[in-house]
């Protein structure tokens, strides 16, 4: 066996695990078994080049951002709780609603909080796989540079689940946390647990609408746990959003920067063809919204979910924002509004508040989507272009839940399945336009210099100039 660990330099934390043989012993058996993962399945190529990455040391402002030059391998993948600020913290929900916050795993709760951990934890290295070969395409060294902060953080994500495992279910966890390194995104026998995260993100594009749709559906998965009544889940997830929040900003800046360069071909040669310029078009640009928008919103489950409702119940699990809500957060007979199809029609139906916790929450993350479109939209019309982009009606192209039986138009008028057939190709990108997207992929390594298909950043990373040495090369 190798020298035992000094975790307090190699995995920087505030959970005290220098002081817990046996977790030591359980993380000295998984972290090899981590580090071939990384470099099997992590980025392809680029792990012995230095890249200016943040880590994260501590969860006080001076120390969960340092930044500097790394090499991937070497990073320091820290385990961190939140801290906390209530001295007496109380269960805000649920039939447990008022009593104290637990710090150990009820054992009648024992299987439901470690699925839950388990199904957060398995989207952590899927998003990293997803983007194994994306840096040999990087537009920029600003672009490769932030990729890798996002997969190194992702990967810390999964150390936190894989801490929780380890340190509060025993054998169980720790045979969930050998799994979560089996299983891989898009294959056959073994694939990840989500179906978001088997998809292919072959391109930027691809890349920057996954973080900026899916990586949101993350932050109102992680928001719903920090109200969790297992202490340890609430608070580790609540320090995981700070930099779920980082990897949003580098999708809607992505798409945004995609954006002002064709707005600027446009203008600078009079024309609607972009392609001809070697831009990505707007039409193109909207078909990618509506595939990333759907599938993400099916992250969220089914409208009506007696699973969601006895995760609530239970105290594992919360609503966005659980303090803001003004009602009082037992639902036993709350009302709330659903959208339903029966009958080939689309309906507003009330439900029960408690069964319809999933759908409050995909209508929190629509509205937080929206707000980004509206920011693309700006660039647009301050462009002097008319085009909007739009997100397309909640029941489009869906698979799980009342609308996945429904072939619905991006405007939410109900259609028949011959005229879907017909017209999905003007809605959902082609094989044509992928091929398009991807003919534009071409990697551009020399500092300050970004490819024919998307603008400069406005700002370098941490006051940095544009043209720093992000990854050296």
């Amino acid at each position: 066996m190798e020298a035992q660990i000094d975790y307090s330099q190699l995995i920087p934390n505030n959970v005290g695990l220098s002081s817990d043989r046996k977790l030591q012993r359980a993380l000295e058996s998984w972290h090899p078994k981590f580090m071939n993962w990384w470099q099997t399945n992590g980025p392809d190529s680029y792990q012995e080049n230095e890249v200016y990455l943040r880590t994260a040391v501590s969860v006080d402002k001076k120390g969960w951002a340092h930044f500097g030059p790394v090499k991937m391998p070497d990073y320091r993948w820290g385990i961190f709780l939140a801290e906390s600020h209530e001295q007496d913290k109380r269960i805000k929900f649920g039939e447990h609603q008022g009593e104290k916050v637990w710090q150990e795993v009820p054992a009648e709760y024992r299987a439901p909080l470690r699925r839950l951990i388990v199904t957060q934890g398995d989207t952590e290295p899927a998003s990293v796989e997803q983007q194994r070969i994306l840096a040999a395409t990087a537009p920029s060294l600003v672009d490769m540079r932030n990729l890798f902060q996002v997969n190194v953080e992702e990967a810390r994500h999964l150390w936190a689940m894989v801490y929780l495992l380890m340190a509060h279910f025993g054998r169980d966890g720790r045979e969930e946390a050998e799994e979560l390194l089996q299983r891989s995104s898009g294959d056959p026998d073994k694939p990840r647990i989500l179906g978001a995260f088997n998809e292919q993100t072959p391109d930027w594009l691809s890349f920057y609408m996954f973080t900026y749709f899916t990586d949101r559906d993350g932050k109102y998965q992680l928001a719903s746990l920090t109200e969790s009544a297992f202490d340890p889940l609430a608070r580790t997830c609540q320090f995981m959003l700070t930099e779920e929040a980082h990897h949003m900003h580098v999708g809607e800046t992505g798409v945004a920067r995609i954006i002002q360069k064709a707005c600027d071909i446009m203008n600078q040669y009079k024309t609607d063809d972009v392609r001809r310029h070697g831009g990505i078009d707007l039409p193109t640009l909207q078909k990618y919204v509506n595939f990333h928008f759907s599938v993400s919103e099916d992250l969220f489950g089914a409208e009506i979910s007696t699973n969601a409702a006895n995760y609530y119940t239970q105290g594992l699990k919360g609503r966005y924002q659980e303090n803001r809500i003004k009602d009082d957060h037992r639902l036993k007979d709350e009302p709330y509004e659903v959208s339903t199809f029966r009958d080939q029609k689309i309906a507003k139906e009330e439900v029960s508040a408690l069964t319809s916790i999933n759908e409050r929450l995909r209508d929190d993350y629509i509205e937080d989507c929206q707000r980004g479109v509206n920011r693309w939209n700006k660039l647009i019309k301050d462009a002097g272009i008319e085009f909007e982009i739009k997100l397309p009606h909640r029941a489009f192209h869906r698979q799980i839940g009342t609308f996945s039986s429904a072939c619905v138009a991006p405007d939410g008028s109900v259609i028949s399945s011959d005229q879907w057939e017909e017209k999905k190709l003007e809605w959902l990108p082609s094989q044509q336009d992928h091929e398009y997207v991807k003919s534009l992929m071409v990697q551009v390594t020399e500092p300050g210099k970004f490819a024919s298909w998307i603008a400069a950043p406005r700002i370098g990373i941490n006051s940095q100039a544009i043209d720093y040495e992000y990854v050296r090369l």
